[in-house]
């Protein structure tokens, strides 16, 4: 169905479940005369003012009660969607929602698609595309971390560093097409030089925050590790240690875990995905069979592979060339457990561990964070992006401006130049919506939860 952003629109703004309240959202011109016509209260919505709190009943179509409920009155502009909205609190009960709900619904206001409060924020100019898309992270953060990336993008950090970089290309342009309208004046109005200078600085940025992406993916989404090795050396008590619960089963039997199991864990508000693989080895059991090829597409997937051993066998060279196959060795940590039981000499680059006792543990921690995050460090004042339509948008306008520079090195007509500095522009206004199709935007908005 083709819906109209002038439609009035309703969903349930709180989850599902138990609770003390539910929260039902509308918004559209002319929803607080929607609500207004089943709310029974000392005085009508209509003449509520904004940002004012009125407590009252809502009604069904026999004129009964439904609930009892607090109802917020938000007017345009001054609101989350920029239109006329009704926040409606009500008792979390699912059956007084639905009725709420379907009350609404017979006064001619629709339920909301997934996304479209925001969707219908950012088309009236509340924020952006990419404080948009920082609103779904907010509401899917998991981690202080994640958090505090979310919460920088949504405050404008990184669309500030994005508009400027565009209103400075939109300068050059103009001065390139500036001089195509006086071209048989032959007039220079911005030196070749100049022009080269500034996109390659336009350009430094770009690197910049393309070399943040890795970085700003961990961040948001967290880090996949896997805990790889023979069976019985020790993988789910290192799962279990690191969890500070029993939530792998260990036994001295080889191939005790037949299933990856997958757990997370916060490590200084940075989120760890551990896989608990089982053994990789050769067996005739169809069931372990079947947990050794899981285990090897675990491996494939991660961001971070721990192979474990004991002390006394040694680095187990044949997994490692395994491994190596499938993964970028760069991100192999090798850990040696049970150094308890052993005092072997082992290589610079092995962390010895005993999970009986700890030893060793904080190191591998400490490790597995800097596998994870390089050399880099989040702060409040970087512009990160963690976003692959950021990235590929990124790329995209780079590969203009570097096109563009080849123009100008060999003299082009400024009208290639202007086309290549334009696509740049466009590609850097995707992301902040200043350039934007309804296949981006449902795209987007569509991820988002139903409410929000």
């Amino acid at each position: 169905m083709n819906f109209s952003n002038n439609d009035i629109i309703a969903a349930l703004a709180t989850p599902v479940g138990e609770g003390a309240i539910s929260i039902i959202r509308v918004s559209g011109a002319g929803s607080i005369e929607k609500v207004d016509s089943v709310f029974s209260g000392k005085i009508s919505l209509v003449d509520a003012k904004s940002h004012t709190l009125h407590y009252g009943d809502i009604l069904n179509k026999n004129n009964q009660t439904i609930d009892d409920v607090l109802v917020s009155v938000f007017r345009n502009p001054n609101s989350y969607t920029g239109e006329d909205s009704i926040e409606i609190s009500s008792h979390s009960s699912t059956i007084v929602v639905k009725n709420i709900i379907e009350a609404l619904v017979e006064k001619d206001v629709r339920l909301a698609e997934p996304g479209e409060f925001t969707k219908r924020a950012f088309l009236n100019g509340k924020m952006d595309l990419a404080q948009a898309e920082a609103v779904a992270d907010i509401i899917n953060s998991r981690t202080e971390a994640s958090l505090r990336g979310a919460r920088n993008q949504l405050d404008g950090m990184l669309s500030k560093k994005i508009d400027t970089l565009r209103s400075e290309l939109i300068n050059s342009t103009s001065l390139i097409e500036l001089e195509l309208d006086f071209a048989e004046e032959d007039l220079e109005f911005v030196s070749k030089d100049k022009v080269i200078n500034d996109i390659k600085n336009i350009i430094f940025e770009i690197d910049s925050l393309l070399a943040t992406y890795s970085f700003g993916r961990v961040i948001r989404d967290g880090v996949n590790v896997a805990i790889v090795g023979k069976p019985n050396v020790g993988k789910s008590s290192l799962l279990n240690y690191i969890l500070k619960e029993s939530r792998a089963i260990v036994s001295e039997i080889p191939g005790t875990t037949r299933d990856v199991i997958r757990e997370e864990v916060s490590i200084d508000g940075i989120l760890f995905k551990l896989f608990d693989t089982a053994g990789i080895r050769l067996t005739d059991d169809i069931v372990e069979k079947e947990g050794v090829d899981r285990s090897r597409e675990a491996v494939k997937n991660s961001d971070v592979i721990i192979l474990i051993d004991e002390v006394v066998n040694g680095v187990p060279k044949e997994l490692y060339n395994e491994l190596i196959k499938l993964i970028d060795e760069s991100r192999i940590i090798i850990v040696l457990n049970k150094s308890d039981l052993s005092d072997k000499e082992t290589d610079e680059s092995v962390v010895k561990i005993s999970v009986k006792n700890g030893n060793g543990i904080d190191m591998l921690l400490e490790l597995l964070k800097e596998k994870s995050l390089g050399s880099n460090s989040f702060t409040e004042k970087s512009a990160v992006i963690n976003n692959v339509r950021h990235f590929d948008a990124l790329s995209k306008a780079k590969v203009d401006l570097l096109e563009a520079i080849d123009s100008l090195s060999k003299n082009f007509s400024g009208e290639f130049i202007s086309v290549n500095l334009r696509a740049a522009e466009d590609s850097l206004g995707e992301i902040i919506g200043k350039v934007t199709t309804d296949d981006i935007l449902d795209n987007i908005f569509h991820k988002f939860c139903i409410g929000k």
